[in-house]
């Protein structure tokens, strides 16, 4: 008979995060505990590290590449990706490069140079690299795409936890958050528990108006556009 693997067993602080019109993002506690077989931590064996991923909804994104002719600024090359995630943070216990190879990290995507982006385009793959790594850097620099090694704390090697910051410009719908337990670069175990993030309150009524009666909800914008600009027309002549 194989070995008895451990087990993860993952749980997250919110299962459901509203968003409101005064939301200024949220800190997402994961945490958790590792059974292994018998009860027993096993003796003489390196430490195993933890590693969570939350995953927002994926989404197609079409990048454009500016160039400056005659001193204006144009629109250049592009490059579309098919199923980009919306929202990506990983936290481990450790840097992930000391934890898996090259190989597992591309096969979990485990960090943000080795997220699978999908590129639909049929251009020279440097050139995709070039795009791959722009729309990492624009998605970190909006707070949208997070890496913190040394984040997820291991006690007594059965309990861990770890945070994750959610921004307030978080898009709406389900999230993933994977734990996996690896040791050896070998990942044992994984679990994966959901997150529903979504608008509440006024956005949310107008978010559902937007969905289920678009054209409703076009005439109404634009009879309250043309309404509040003719009566703020009217009061700037008044005074």
């Amino acid at each position: 008979m194989g070995q008895a693997k451990p087990v993860l067993v993952p749980d997250v602080s919110q299962r459901a995060i509203d968003i409101a019109y005064s939301f200024t993002g949220a800190d997402l506690l994961l945490f958790g505990a590792i059974l292994y077989p018998g009860g027993r931590v096993p003796v003489g064996e390196k430490p195993a590290d933890i590693v969570v991923v939350v995953k927002g909804p994926t989404q197609s994104i079409l990048l454009r590449e500016k160039e400056k002719v005659a001193g204006i600024w144009v629109n250049a090359a592009s490059a579309r990706y098919r199923s980009a995630p919306s929202f990506y943070a990983i936290a481990s216990s450790r840097p992930i490069a000391d934890i898996v190879d090259d190989r597992a990290r591309a096969i979990y995507e485990l960090g943000l140079d080795s997220l699978q982006l999908s590129p639909v385009s049929t251009a020279a793959p440097d050139v995709q690299q070039r795009f791959g790594r722009g729309l990492v850097d624009l998605k970190s620099r909006a707070g949208l795409y997070l890496e913190n090694p040394r984040a997820v704390e291991i006690t007594d090697s059965v309990l861990y936890r770890a945070r994750v910051t959610i921004p307030a410009r978080v898009p709406v719908g389900r999230f993933t958050a994977e734990t996996f337990l690896i040791r050896d670069g070998r990942v044992l175990a994984a679990a994966v528990r959901d997150i529903d993030i979504r608008k509440s309150g006024f956005e949310r009524f107008v978010a559902r108006a937007a969905e289920r009666a678009g054209l409703l909800y076009g005439a109404v914008a634009v009879v309250l556009s043309v309404g509040l600009g003719w009566i703020a027309g009217a009061v700037a002549r008044r005074f």
